[in-house]
């Protein structure tokens, strides 16, 4: 009998406008109903809806406002015509699951989308996943249990291209049900066939203008990833340490002591240095001296950059320990000796500690020279050490012929170039010119590993000259593509292809050119010729503070190399999610136990989206499950306050306002408009977190607390009010209730997404409340006479209420007499109008208004009770 009864309720809710009534009814309601109350359904549909509007259920509601937006491509930014407003939304790393912290700065910057839309801009907002490079690597390997270099290149890449796409989909979903506004029609991936071009295109572009250079040059090695890193990739690490002072021998026979905290590059020492002007070693200019252990001689030279003071003021430079040997190294001529191979492992020309790791060579060699009694100190030490980010591997200097982005000539340009873009919070840009300020390395781009962009080049092996890929012919892989003509230099068919794949960075740097070849992918290549195309600068780049070193200096680069512009107008920079032991949350640290799937299992998106507006930009930020038990107490407020305003304005037009209004719904529209400006006036500064509270004042205190208590006794007893102010009252409560669900809508798109449906879209007619725009419904309304008035009845109210309570009766308790002071006949006059008003929230049968001093106090007189409220003069 049951499927018989849901068939034919179901037949009786189409005739029903409300279509997702009945949707939300097949979905959960049918297997909750008994049978008996089939027939009284059918028989009045109506019924089952108000029921069914009792309490709200996100469950159901949030998937089917998703499915809707998806249906009608409500976020396409052609269905939005306005003013364009771009964002270039940072690629997520596709390296293993998402955390809180996404969730964090992600629907930050999804409420600024929808801020900017409802504002009435056209709002393209793509979506990205940045899925190739180291990051992408380590996952694979570390999730299949499979070395890359034992796999092989082709077999290793088919496989990350594979898991890529699982975790693609994973990601996308996750945001789909957090509700982001993104086109998903415009979604890229940095391994794409047509992203791979586009870099591959910008490299020939900047390599023809002379930014990109190739050489055989020092730079920083991480020997667990096997590949050269970049100077924005390197962390800061305190570490324990020794100091060590080792006997060396000058070329009489005389101990030299040498501190040092690396005695494992012994083997790789070219030469000692002191400085000219310490009197202590001046006889060694021009002499020699004989390395310990290894008994091979090294040049003694003088140099500005020895630090007389520390140490013994003699220092030894080996190939390399640091920055300034590779100083030493260039400024000298002196040889390379490579003590440390690519695997991390000490080569054959250092004998002794030939294929030990760095610790384990360290500790051999200090046996050694204890052996030999040449260690005559050790002093222990904290000292900060570089580390590759990714892996904590603490760095090396390896000589190699890689590609090279200049930008220490042009770190001037770099620095004006943040001047002309908009940083909030303002303060961020001084962490992005100290980072530029102390570059000291050009832009290594070159990474010795498989699953990235190849460099789009090979190289006569004959007359070391670089032969570019040409560009029609893009993508291409020169590994896989031989050359097969003859070197235009030299003749010689002696050619190879490029090994190394570009740094990840290199291609994530050029996201606002694939954003552009999304919005008009018709047009000509934006690197064809030197003008910008006027989608550049974007509106805005939202990203984490921890990567202004790299996407965001990065983009700014090469937006400057390509095209002499910015990348976008305003960067907006966010905080991150802390651990309960206030450490950054990631998917590389086990602290992370807010999956956000979880979170969604226990918790409405909206909920969850609420808690994210609670932080302010550019600061970290402890997770907070009060804040979400906050945002869940607003969801039901917000579910209830609009159940009662549907069905009291469900026939009004809005368009047929009033004449007058009345004081208190003047005062109401004017108390709307004050806080639509100042929620304006935060969102443009992108203090999205102040703009919520300022709407949340509004609708707890304003318009519950206040306002839908004075209009109750009007509303539900209409007799003992004329019909033009019942009128103007019901048209008020549509207004308003309507601006409320503007300023909530982004922050909390699905409920107001649903009240919208229920209560608003029949009259308003915009198919979503997210197509709606500020401009057609805060109208702006300045009543500051009424505002005035109903300020002083909101007080007398509030005390009349104090005082019930502090009597511990309840607040319908009826009142025989109320007598309220004033200090003047101005202010009695303003309060006489309104007395009607105060009575059907008083319940009093006598209100009487006293210009005079009195008493504040409610007191009991046979059986009945009697109050007086003193106002004064504010």
């Amino acid at each position: 009998m049951g499927e018989f009864y849901k068939k034919e309720l179901s037949a009786h809710l189409d005739q029903i406008s409300w279509k997702s009534a009945k949707d939300r009814l097949i979905a959960s309601f049918f297997d909750r109903i008994p049978n008996y109350q089939y027939l009284l359904y059918i028989a009045n549909p109506q019924l089952l809806i108000k029921n069914m509007e009792k309490q709200y259920e996100p469950k159901q509601a949030e998937p089917q406002a998703q499915q809707k937006w998806e249906q009608e491509k409500t976020y396409i930014a052609g269905h939005n015509p306005g003013k364009l407003y771009s964002i270039d939304t940072p690629p997520p790393t596709v390296s293993g699951s998402l955390h809180i912290g996404h969730i964090f700065s992600y629907t930050q910057t999804d409420i600024s989308a929808r801020y900017k839309r409802m504002n009435g801009f056209s709002v393209f907002y793509p979506f990205g996943f940045d899925d190739n490079g180291l990051p992408t690597e380590r996952f694979v390997e570390k999730k299949l249990q499979v070395s890359s270099y034992a796999l092989g290149r082709s077999e290793f890449i088919k496989l990350c291209l594979k898991e890529t796409k699982e975790v693609e989909h994973q990601f996308k979903h996750l945001w789909q049900r957090m509700g982001l506004s993104v086109d998903w029609d415009k979604c890229y991936s940095t391994i794409s066939d047509s992203t791979r071009k586009l870099s591959q295109e910008s490299f020939i572009d900047l390599y023809k203008k002379g930014y990109i250079y190739r050489a055989y040059e020092p730079a920083l090695y991480c020997t667990t990833c096997r590949t050269s890193v970049a100077q924005a990739e390197l962390d800061d690490i305190e570490k324990p340490s020794m100091f060590n002072d080792i006997v060396f021998q000058d070329n009489q026979g005389n101990d030299l002591i040498i501190g040092t905290t690396r005695p494992e590059l012994l083997p790789a020492c070219v030469a000692l240095l002191y400085n000219p002007n310490d009197d202590r070693y001046k006889y060694l200019h021009g002499t020699h001296a004989t390395v310990p252990i290894f008994d091979f001689k090294v040049p003694v030279l003088a140099d500005e950059q020895v630090n007389i003071e520390k140490g013994t003021g003699l220092v030894m430079c080996c190939t390399f320990g640091d920055k300034t040997d590779i100083a030493w190294f260039k400024k000298f001529k002196l040889p390379y000796k490579q003590a440390i191979g690519f695997d991390g492992k000490f080569t054959e020309i250092t004998g002794p500690l030939a294929g030990l790791k760095v610790h384990a060579a360290r500790t051999k060699m200090l046996e050694l020279l204890r052996e030999k009694n040449l260690l005559i100190r050790q002093q222990p030490i904290m000292h900060a050490v570089n580390v590759h980010e990714r892996c904590k591997t603490e760095i090396e200097y390896m000589a190699l012929s890689q590609w090279f982005l200049k930008i220490l000539e042009y770190k001037d340009t770099f620095l004006a170039q943040a001047d002309e873009i908009e940083w909030y919070p303002s303060f961020m840009k001084a962490r992005y010119k100290n980072w530029v300020e102390n570059i000291s390395w050009d832009w290594c781009l070159s990474r010795q590993r498989y699953f990235g962009i190849p460099f789009p080049v090979w190289h006569c092996k004959d007359c070391d000259t670089v032969i570019l890929a040409d560009v029609k012919d893009l993508p291409i892989d020169p590994q896989e593509t031989p050359y097969n003509k003859a070197c235009n230099n030299c003749s010689s068919k002696n050619i190879v292809p490029d090994t190394d794949v570009m740094d990840t960075w290199n291609t994530s740097s050029l996201t606002p050119y694939i954003c552009f070849e999304f919005y008009q992918p018709k047009a000509p290549s934006p690197f064809s010729n030197d003008t910008a195309p006027d989608f550049i600068p974007m509106g805005m780049r939202p990203q984490a503070h921890d990567i202004i070193r790299t996407w965001a200096f990065y983009t700014i680069v090469k937006a400057w190399m390509h095209h002499k512009t910015i990348p976008w107008k305003e960067i907006v920079i966010s905080g991150h999610v802390l651990s309960d032991a206030k450490e950054k949350i990631s998917k590389s640290k086990e602290n992370n136990k807010l999956a956000p799937e979880t979170l969604l299992e226990q918790y409405p998106a909206d909920v969850i989206r609420y808690w994210t507006a609670s932080g302010g930009l550019g600061q970290d930020i402890a997770f907070s499950e009060n804040q979400l038990k906050i945002g869940q107490r607003l969801v039901t407020k917000l579910w209830n306050a609009f159940r009662f305003v549907k069905e009291h304005i469900e026939s009004v037009n809005p368009e047929e306002k009033p004449t007058n209004l009345g004081a208190y719904n003047e005062w109401l529209l004017h108390e709307a408009s004050v806080c639509f400006e100042q929620y304006q006036n935060y969102f443009e500064n992108h203090e999205f977190g102040l703009a919520l509270n300022v709407a949340e004042k509004f609708f707890w205190n304003t318009f519950c607390d206040n306002y839908l208590e004075l209009i109750k006794n009007q509303l539900f007893n209409p007799g003992s009010y004329s019909a033009h102010e019942v009128l103007a009252t019901r048209w008020t409560l549509h207004t308003v209730g309507m601006r409320i669900l503007q300023l909530y809508a982004p922050y909390l798109p699905h409920i107001t997404e649903t009240i919208y449906g229920l209560v608003y879209q029949k009259t308003i007619g915009t198919k979503s409340v997210h197509q709606t725009r500020f401009a057609a419904i805060q109208e702006p309304y300045i009543f500051q006479a009424s505002a005035q008035t109903m300020h002083h009845v909101n007080m007398i109210i509030a005390n009349m209420r104090r005082l019930k309570t502090e009597r511990q009766l309840s607040l319908k308790t009826a009142l025989t007499t109320f007598k309220i002071f004033v200090p003047d006949a101005q202010m009695q006059a303003a309060i006489q109008s309104q007395l009607t008003l105060i009575k059907g929230v008083s319940q009093a049968e006598h209100i009487e208004v006293v210009v005079g001093n009195g008493e504040t106090n409610i007191q009991e007189h046979n059986g009945s009770w009697h109050t007086q409220v003193a106002l004064e003069q504010q």
